[in-house]
C-alpha cells in the first residue's frame, strides 16, 4: 500500500526532527558544545551557532522525531502528528515570547531564533496536517 501525502509529510517532518536531535549532540555543528547543559538557559551550545540547545532540547526533538515515524504509519497518525504537534510547537511559541529567556523558568531552552523558528513549526506542521488531510479526503483516499 502506497503512503499518503499526510503521511509522507509526517514522516519528512520525523526525519527532520531526527537528524536535528542527533546535530545538537555533534559538536563543531553544535558550536559553544562544552557548555551544554541538561536543561535551563544556562547552556550555551547553539545548534547551527543559532538556534540555543540543550541535552533536554536534543532529546524533545528525537522523540517528536521518533513519534513522527511511528505515527506517519496511518493517514489518521500522520494527520493527528502534524496537527498536534503543530499545537504543541504554537504553545512553545507563546511561551518563548512571554517568559524571559534568562529565567530559569526557561528550562528548555529557547532563544529568539528558537521562537520564531517554533512558531514557523507550528504554523507549516498545522497546515500539512490540514490540507493533505482535505486532498486524501477529495481524491478519496483514507485520511
Amino acid at each position: 500500500m502506497t503512503a499518503t501525502p499526510v503521511q509522507t509529510a509526517a514522516t519528512v517532518v520525523g526525519v527532520v526532527f531526527l537528524a536535528v536531535g542527533i546535530l545538537g549532540f555533534i559538536p563543531g555543528i553544535t558550536t559553544d558544545f562544552d557548555t551544554i547543559e541538561f536543561a535551563g538557559h544556562e547552556s550555551e551550545a547553539m545548534l547551527l551557532g543559532v538556534f540555543q540547545v540543550s541535552i533536554l532540547h536534543n532529546i524533545v526533538h528525537l522523540l517528536f522525531g521518533v513519534a513522527g515515524l511511528a505515527l506517519a504509519r496511518t493517514a489518521g497518525g500522520a494527520r493527528n502528528f502534524l496537527i498536534w504537534g503543530g499545537v504543541i510547537y504554537a504553545v512553545l511559541w507563546l511561551y518563548g515570547l512571554f517568559v524571559d529567556h534568562d529565567s530559569s523558568a526557561n528550562f528548555v531552552p529557547m532563544n529568539n531564533a528558537d521562537d520564531w523558528l517554533h512558531f514557523g513549526l507550528a504554523a507549516g506542521m498545522i497546515l500539512l496536517g490540514v490540507t493533505l488531510s482535505r486532498t486524501a479526503r477529495a481524491t478519496g483516499r483514507p485520511g
